[in-house]
């Protein structure tokens, strides 16, 4: 049995390996040069991480899942209310009994304070897995991001006071809290502290460059008092796959009609265009392409110096295909598509320029709305598991 069949989510099928992908289409040296290049790497993904600058991160704390990641060079992982509900899902039988022991632990906490300690939890057992990348790459890697509550995407305080916890729950930390008007407050103060911060719920580039500038804050108020920056390691997310939903659903709801190929490169210009400003600028924060809907998200961004935080599903997909390993973040997005999506469509426009949106529209920005939304719900639903093993129903 191989490592990839012992994973819970291995990338091929039995007898069927990254080496194995035929070339039949290519010349016949062509062919043997790529075979010859696969044999020396376990998959795609894997040789993206060896040879050149982008890395990988397992989008989840599931044990399975983040140990595949691993695997094939993740050096990372990240998760969100949504996505630790899915791993109680996935393996209740695993967290049902240590639920019930927390609960019993603990006879006055509500059904949100068993859940953050919950969270804390999982944290912990994810972030040993990483902690030998962190300790050899002294702290640039290796990290496992934990989000605040999306409750308090209007609270910059209460953003930094639970960072500061998370702070004691793991030493590889990179704290996650939306690109909201507050949470720019909150990126710029986290980062004073010497926490490292991986910004979320941000879709465009003005909120990119928001992240960018307040980490540069953060650092200067911190070079200013004599502090080491030498552990501070941040990231900005742009989720371009609900750039993508987001820029679909607008044309949808005002009846737009445009090339329907182009609405699979929104994400994807917009990323393109903040990491040019990002080089250009010379920022610390790295940026971080995360929602995956097509191998866009992936083949596009190879090469650069960023950060993808990839679904174990979508890695499979990645790691089974013959998209071919070779950079591509310099090569520009057609130019008919960025015209076409900016004239035809404000919402792209607000997306792609870096003067598109204010910090105050950050809040109310569509992709904004609906994805916070989804984590509150997520945030919700696993209360409600929580709830469900405090006082069960008794009508069941």
């Amino acid at each position: 049995m191989t490592d990839n069949q012992r994973s819970g989510c291995g990338y091929n099928a039995p007898g069927y390996g990254y080496a194995a992908v035929a070339y039949r289409w290519l010349p016949k040296d062509e062919q043997s040069r790529r075979t010859e290049r696969m044999s020396a790497y376990r998959s795609p993904l894997h040789e993206m991480s060896q040879t050149t600058p982008t890395d990988y991160w397992n989008d989840s704390s599931a044990m399975d899942e983040l140990e595949y990641g691993i695997e094939h060079g993740a050096v990372g992982a990240t998760t969100n209310p949504v996505i630790v509900v899915d791993v109680l899902k996935k393996s209740f039988s695993d967290w049902q009994g240590r639920i019930g022991e927390i609960i019993r632990e603990n006879p006055c906490a509500t059904e949100d304070d068993i859940a953050w300690k919950l969270i804390d939890e999982m944290a912990v057992k994810a972030a040993k897995l990483l902690e030998p990348v962190f300790e050899k790459t002294g702290g640039k890697k290796g990290r496992l991001s934990m989000q605040t509550n999306a409750k308090f995407y209007r609270d910059a305080e209460a953003m930094v006071k639970q960072s500061l916890h998370f702070a004691t729950v793991i030493p590889n930390l990179n704290v996650k809290m939306p690109v909201t008007e507050a949470g720019v407050q909150a990126i710029e103060e986290v980062t004073y502290h010497g926490i490292s911060v991986n910004a979320t719920v941000s879709f465009t580039v003005p909120q990119a460059l928001a992240v960018a500038e307040a980490v540069e804050r953060g650092l200067k108020r911190r070079e200013a008092e004599g502090l080491d920056n030498s552990m501070i390691a941040p990231v900005c997310t742009i989720m371009v796959g609900r750039t993508d939903d987001w820029i679909k659903v607008a044309t949808n709801k005002k009846g737009i009609i445009v090339n329907p190929d182009y609405l699979e490169w929104a994400g994807v210009a917009v990323f393109k265009n903040a990491y040019r400003i990002y080089q250009e600028k010379g920022y610390t924060t790295r940026l971080l392409a995360a929602a995956y809907r097509n191998h866009y998200h992936w083949s596009q961004f190879i090469g650069g110096d960023v950060v993808l935080t990839i679904p174990c599903k979508w890695a499979k997909r990645f790691n089974g295909s013959d998209v071919s390993v070779e950079e591509r973040m310099s090569q520009p997005v057609d130019p008919a598509i960025i015209r076409e999506l900016s004239s035809k469509v404000e919402d792209f426009r607000r997306a792609y320029e870096p003067d598109g949106l204010t910090h105050a529209e950050f809040d109310t920005y569509g992709a904004t709305v609906r994805t916070l939304r989804q984590f509150i719900g997520g945030y919700a639903e696993l209360c409600q598991i929580i709830r469900d093993l405090m006082i069960p129903n008794p009508d069941k």
